[in-house]
């Protein structure tokens, strides 16, 4: 009797826990949802030539977070970044996060809808938003930042947040500290500021937990390293590297936009070529890249990555660009033993072509080679790969899933038909 009696409390706790699991997965793929990224894997059109790199991190403590961020395209040259941590830790911060960056992504829909963005009026929406919902010794920190790369101008208004780092072409760190105290439900008022950034190359947004976690240095926070770690790195991976060689345990929530602007034109050309639509010429395009990469690179480890990289994404130029093979055709194809002898066939009636561009640029005492693939297929939509990237396992998609792992970083045009990744060859 006190066995069966043991068995069924044993089974109703794992019932129990199973159900609580169950319920913090829906919860946490809801905040995911509710994090609004414009672009996810993609690099962004600055000027001529030019392109910013866009990078995230977002690793929540718990799985509910009282961190949150948004990333917003509002035309060709403006975007605009939200960053917020709510007070404390648990279900109530989270809750206070969720509901902001809900509501501001609400807002900034309805401005793009008619055509007209103003950050103050966007900020003082949400504010008066918020204060309704905020508990009387509540507060909330949070960034604004609007990003102009027509006019170099960056707009923000930053409430109790981290210093924001920025890295200047002389490679000088510039350190922008909060313009106003922390969202409160009493305050009334704010400032907005403007800062010139014709000189800056990389911009570093953060919540406070990546700089309050202490360090296998002495239990060091790692605000004493953050800034160093941040001009020496090419990439967010770079960073977060070294973030994560530092930090002992984590301690709260870790959110950072990382954004890296690059003169493509200042790069050292090594090679450039265009290839036809064949599986001849993908043999040749392997061939090609590999002369390159023996030109400038002596690590075996890289060049094999670089290679790996480089197989993965000309091949979905090939089909999946250029032949306009999608997934699920592909998926029977191969069901009916019929892929390549397709393939063949389209080949006959395909007159586009895929080009590649190696270029070379240093950073500080490092150098890495950019690669850039392009076809002339019609693209797709990079958000899919959130999906893809949650769930390494599913078979549609690991090639970009590995692809991600075995480079410094993957980074899609708006229209999805050009992919340009990073290795770093040499320090």
């Amino acid at each position: 009797m006190l066995l069966d009696e043991a068995h069924n409390k044993i089974q109703e706790l794992q019932e129990k826990e199973h159900y609580t699991t169950y319920q913090e997965d829906l919860g946490f793929k809801k905040e995911l949802t509710i994090l609004r990224n414009d672009f996810y894997y993609q690099m962004t059109a600055v000027k001529e030539e030019s392109v910013s790199l866009v990078d995230f991190l977002y690793q929540p403590f718990d799985t509910m977070s009282g961190d949150a961020y948004t990333a917003r395209k509002i035309n060709e040259f403006q975007t605009v970044y939200l960053v917020l941590d709510g007070m404390g830790k648990g279900l109530s911060a989270s809750l206070t996060a969720m509901i902001m960056t809900s509501f501001t992504n609400h807002i900034i829909d309805k401005m793009l809808q008619h055509n007209h963005f103003d950050l103050y009026l966007l900020i003082f929406e949400t504010l008066h938003y918020i204060q309704n919902t905020l508990l009387a010794d509540e507060a909330l920190a949070i960034d604004y930042i609007l990003i102009d790369d027509e006019n170099n101008l960056m707009s923000y208004a930053k409430f109790a947040m981290p210093v924001l780092l920025m890295q200047n072409n002389k490679d000088e760190i510039i350190r922008l500290k909060s313009n106003n105290p922390p969202m409160s439900k009493y305050q009334n008022d704010f400032k907005v500021s403007n800062y010139d950034i014709s000189d800056i190359k990389k911009f570093l947004f953060y919540s406070d937990g990546i700089v309050e976690n202490e360090t296998i240095h002495k239990n060091k926070p790692y605000s004493k390293f953050i800034e160093e770690d941040f001009k020496n790195s090419f990439t967010r991976k770079e960073l977060t590297n070294n973030i994560f060689s530092k930090l002992s345990t984590q301690e709260d929530d870790l959110t950072l936009i990382f954004i890296h602007k690059l003169d493509l034109n200042k790069n050292t050309l090594m090679r450039k070529h265009s290839f036809n639509t064949t599986l001849n010429q993908v043999d040749i395009a392997n061939e090609w890249y590999e002369t390159v990469l023996d030109e400038c690179c002596e690590l075996k480890d890289v060049k094999y990555k670089a290679g790996l990289v480089f197989t993965e994404f000309f091949m979905n130029a090939y089909e999946h660009g250029n032949l306009g093979v999608g997934s699920q055709t592909k998926h029977q194809l191969l069901s009916n033993n019929t892929y390549f002898e397709t393939l063949l066939q389209r080949e006959k009636k395909c007159s586009k072509t895929i080009s590649v561009i190696v270029k070379k640029i240093r950073h500080l005492s490092n150098t890495y080679i950019i690669t850039t693939i392009s076809d002339e297929g019609k693209g797709f939509n990079t958000q899919i790969l959130s999906e893809i990237f949650r769930n390494s396992q599913t078979f549609n998609g690991r090639g970009v899933f590995v692809s991600r792992t075995n480079s410094m970083g993957i980074y899609y045009n708006a229209l999805g038909n050009s992919v340009l990744y990073i290795h770093k060859i040499a320090s």
